[in-house]
């Protein structure tokens, strides 16, 4: 049953792109997927609560049935750091809390999609990070790469720190996010030589194209879906 984090180089870089294109590939593959955005920050204000855009587009790409808070628990209106919200907010994040939505989510699916937010090492409070919910629930891990310059630095410190915490690293997409970003072929052939885990797929600078579109080209890749599959 694959259970999947998705985290990134940074924030702005696609995580939310992906992660939702890998629920409609799971689902089209005839799998029960479940989605969950643990802590996000920069939420609106609605009838029914705070509501987050990354959180709203997860749950309505999975067909499993859940609530929102479920897929959300912590939802923060400030688009800051989400220690920092926390803190303002006087609501410390409660990992036991967390812990309760992923295993109603996961007793429901055959492949569970966690996103981060912002990069790998973003703080959830003043000593516990999304790194350490990764390793808590022990998924495998998937490491969208923005393209754009800087990247090689943050896509190798990132893999370093994910198998040095003895997750499992299953692969690595890359996202243009920059239309104009230089050397873009020479860049991936670096992070190809230089990262273990595969290349699962590399995605042009496209506002037009969404997670369906990307799904598309996931289904034969995905791990869970085939026996040669990364994870």
């Amino acid at each position: 049953m694959p259970r999947l984090f998705i985290t990134g180089t940074d924030t702005g870089v696609g995580k939310t792109r992906i992660a939702t294109a890998l629920c409609l590939a799971f689902a089209a593959a005839g799998k029960r997927v479940a989605a969950m955005k643990p802590v996000a920050s920069g939420c609106t204000a609605t009838p029914a609560g705070l509501r987050n855009d990354d959180a709203v587009a997860l749950l309505d790409a999975m067909n499993v049935r859940a609530s929102y808070a479920d897929v959300n628990p912590y939802a923060f209106e400030p688009a800051i750091a989400p220690h920092i919200a926390a803190l303002e907010a006087g609501r410390p994040i409660d990992f036991d809390v967390l812990d309760r939505c992923f295993q109603r989510l996961s007793l429901q699916s055959e492949a569970t999609i966690v996103e981060g937010a912002g990069g790998w090492l973003a703080p959830l409070d003043a000593q516990q990070t999304f790194a350490d919910l990764a390793v808590r629930w022990q998924l495998d891990v998937i490491l969208v790469v923005g393209l754009r310059l800087g990247c090689l630095n943050h896509a190798l410190l990132t893999a370093e720190s994910i198998e040095r915490r003895g997750l499992r690293l299953c692969g690595w997409i890359g996202n243009s996010v920059d239309p104009i970003f230089e050397r873009r072929d020479e860049n991936l052939a670096a992070l190809g030589t230089r990262i273990a885990a595969p290349c699962i797929g590399t995605y042009s600078h496209s506002p037009a194209s969404g997670a369906r579109d990307v799904a598309k080209s996931l289904v034969a890749k995905l791990p869970g879906l085939d026996s040669t599959s990364p994870c």
